[in-house]
Parts: C-alpha cells; sequence; structure tokens
C-alpha cells in the first residue's frame, strides 16, 4: 500500500507541476487584458467560488474558530497574496529566464530553514535540480546576476515565501486540504479584490472572450484544483517534497512550448530535464517516512 500511495504521490506532484507551469501561458494570455492585480484577484476570487461549490457539494463545513482562521490568513500571505504580489513587482525588473531560475530556489529556502542536515542526497538533489533548471532555462540567463538587485531580491522573497508556505502549510494536517485551500482564497480575496479597485480600475475594463477564458483556467484548474493537490501532497510527501515541483515546472513549460508552439529541444535542454528530474526523485526519496511524524496541527 505505501508503495501505491508513493507513486500517487509522484503522479500528483508531476499534476501539480503542469498545473502550475501551465499557468505561466494563461496568465501570460490573460494579463494582455487584464491588469496584474485585477487579474490575481479574480484568480483568487474564482478559486474560492469553485472551492466553496466542492465544499457544499461534500456536504462539509468551513474551519472554525477564530486562531485558525489566523494561522489560515498567515498561510495566505505565504502562499499567494504576499508570494504573488512581491514576484510580480520583481519580474517586471529581472528578465524572464532569470526570474525563473531565482522563484526555482525555494527547496534550498527549505532547506535554510529547517533543522534538517545540510548534506546527503536531499541536498544533492536540490542543488542537482536548480542545476538541471539553469540549463533549462539557459545558462546565459545568470548573466543578469548583480543588475536589477531589487528585482532579483524580490524573485527571491517570492521563493522564500514559497518555501515558508511549504514549511507552514504542515499546520493544518488535521484541517483537510479542502477547507484548508478554501480558507486561504478566501482570505486572498478579502485583500486582493479591494487592493485591484485601489490599484487599478476593474470595472472599466472589457477583456475579450478568450481573456476571460484563461482567467477561469488560472482559477479554477492552475489555483483552486492545484491547492486541493499541493496541501494533500504537504501532508503525504512534505515540505521539502512538495516544494521539489518547482524544478519540475521549467521543464513543463519546456514541453509545453514543444507541444504547444513547435518548438525544437536542444542537447543542453534535455540534460536539465533529466538533470531535474533527477534532482527531484532524490529530494524525495524516503521523505514518506518523514512526512507521516511531521508536526500536525498546532
Amino acid at each position: 500500500m505505501q508503495s501505491q500511495d508513493k507513486t500517487l504521490d509522484y503522479a500528483l506532484l508531476g499534476l501539480l507541476a503542469l498545473l502550475w507551469g501551465a499557468s505561466y501561458i494563461f496568465t501570460k494570455v490573460a494579463v494582455a487584458e487584464i491588469p496584474p492585480v485585477t487579474l490575481i484577484a479574480l484568480r483568487v476570487a474564482g478559486a474560492a467560488l469553485f472551492l466553496g461549490l466542492v465544499l457544499w457539494i461534500r456536504g462539509e463545513h468551513l474551519p472554525r474558530g477564530w486562531r485558525l482562521w489566523g494561522k489560515l490568513g498567515l498561510q495566505a500571505f505565504f502562499n499567494s497574496i504576499g508570494a504573488w504580489t512581491v514576484l510580480a513587482w520583481g519580474q517586471q525588473h529581472v528578465e524572464a529566464g532569470l526570474a525563473s531560475v531565482l522563484n526555482s530556489t525555494s527547496p534550498i529556502f527549505v532547506f535554510l530553514f529547517t533543522r534538517e542536515a545540510l548534506g546527503g542526497r536531499k541536498l544533492a538533489g536540490a542543488l542537482l535540480g536548480l542545476g538541471g533548471v539553469v540549463l533549462i532555462v539557459g545558462v546565459e540567463a545568470l548573466a543578469g546576476l548583480g543588475e536589477s538587485v531589487a528585482g532579483q531580491l524580490a524573485c527571491l522573497v517570492g521563493a522564500m515565501l514559497y518555501a515558508g508556505a511549504a514549511l507552514y502549510g504542515r499546520n493544518f494536517a488535521r484541517v483537510g486540504a479542502l477547507q484548508t485551500a478554501l480558507g486561504t482564497m478566501i482570505w486572498a480575496t478579502l485583500v486582493l479584490v479591494p487592493l485591484a479597485f485601489v490599484v487599478e480600475a476593474p470595472l472599466s475594463l472589457g477583456p475579450s472572450p478568450m481573456a476571460l477564458a484563461a482567467t477561469l483556467i488560472l482559477a479554477v484548474s492552475c489555483t483552486g484544483l492545484a491547492l486541493l493537490v499541493y496541501f494533500r501532497l504537504v501532508r503525504t510527501l512534505g515540505p521539502l517534497g512538495v516544494a521539489s515541483q518547482s524544478y519540475l515546472r521549467a521543464g513543463i513549460g519546456v514541453l509545453l512550448g514543444v507541444a504547444v508552439l513547435g518548438e525544437r529541444l536542444s542537447l543542453p535542454v534535455v540534460l536539465g530535464l533529466c538533470a531535474a528530474i533527477a534532482g527531484v526523485w532524490m529530494m524525495n526519496g524516503g521523505t514518506r517516512r518523514a512526512a507521516v511524524s511531521a508536526p500536525g496541527a498546532g
């Protein structure tokens, strides 16, 4: 049973990487007509509606208790409100390739923020996976290091927040993935929808059906469904395991480019894909036992 669960976890990890990797394509389509803060607000509000519908269909109830809702608010800051906002700002000042590399460093921060020994197979896997991302994006992307320092630091802060989200997510082991995902999206909606009206003019927009369709997919699939998978994997694979999907996202983006745009694979990209997959495998080997003994809800 354990090996079957592990296979399912790996499959879900690949699905999570696919959903979040594909989000870049839908974001690119939608943001051409919808300003970024408004787009993020629509994304989280749509996800909250989707998750609320699932909760109603299943006959379950919202999380209860002010203390728990306070924790969900902090998780929402780590996972969406803070991370997405700082990354959106940083990516305005950093080349896309370098931003992808910097945004993929969250497994390294998981190591730094925990008491896990900084050595052994898992750390080697984290470094190998990061090297794979560099090969996928292109080594030349590193040439911009040291320029636009504020933007690069913002991308790193976003990766740090993602690492914090993976670690803090262990507090909701007894809450359930659906309730945790819905709670964080309710918090994100309460913060980001008013913010969109303050900094942008959502009611004056007239987006095309294509932009609206991309936004709907972002909300339901790339956010609502993805968060259900994410919080399940935090409980089963643990923080480092779920953070490892950041290495797979770059590879997913390349494969989608090949499938959708007819792009060709170069040898460095193929080597990078192999390194990223190997790194993820090394980080997740033997993590199920550790995940089970991780702290539960506090």
